[in-house]
């Protein structure tokens, strides 16, 4: 019998992802796929407990791939959350871009709903913790469960808006994906004029300062 070669779990992703692309679906079993790349069964499990496990970490990849470019450019370094974020959004779709053949194939037979994917999970995990690393200002709310819910909500929302952009970019057929490059510009403009929180902060200080003072006059 043949020595069987070793394998790594970058090796996985990749053969993986051929596969899916040639054939249009995913392999029947860990036992034929490894067999047809002339490893052992068991070294698969080595890395992944299954094929949505791969799915899940290619993902996940797109996600670090794009944050170590990011964190190589100096200027990135000093942008404020804004710039970073949109910095992010265009070097993460360069990335799936790149990969497009296989997104497409591996989310459209989700039917693209994709809120709930579990493939996504480990992107989702990875994106909000970014998120909540950006330091984006919020009101100071001055009680703990009241700003747990804030920072929640605004990992919920920026999830949901990273998701309605891979959907746009889905479904994006003009020249370069340029369509997508002025969404992701709108959206995230927009989200951060929403949340300046400048005249917000001040009215909720107002109303702290005449709820103080109409106690202390009665």
């Amino acid at each position: 019998m043949a020595k069987k070669k070793n394998i790594s779990e970058d090796k996985i992703i990749s053969i993986y992802m051929d596969y899916v692309l040639e054939h249009g679906e995913n392999p029947k079993s860990v036992y034929a796929f490894a067999k047809l790349h002339h490893f052992e069964e068991t070294q698969f499990y080595d890395y992944f407990t299954g094929f949505e496990a791969v799915e899940k970490r290619i993902f996940e990849a797109f996600f670090t791939n794009s944050i170590r470019v990011l964190e190589k450019n100096e200027d990135y370094k000093i942008f404020d959350a804004r710039n970073k974020l949109l910095s992010f959004y265009y070097t993460f779709f360069e990335n799936l871009t790149a990969n497009r053949s296989y997104v497409l194939q591996a989310l459209n037979k989700h039917n693209n709903n994709l809120k709930n994917l579990r493939v996504l999970s480990g992107l989702r995990r990875h994106f909000t913790e970014y998120v909540h690393g950006l330091g984006i200002q919020m009101l100071d709310l001055k009680e703990k469960r009241l700003e747990r819910l804030q920072e929640k909500a605004l990992k919920e929302s920026a999830w949901a808006q990273l998701l309605f952009i891979i959907k746009f970019w889905m479904e994006d057929q003009s020249s370069g994906f340029e369509k997508t490059d002025v969404f992701i510009e709108k959206s995230v403009n927009t989200s951060f004029d929403v949340l300046n929180i400048a005249p917000l902060q001040s009215v909720l200080d107002l109303g702290k300062f005449l709820f103080k003072e109409k106690i202390h006059m009665n």
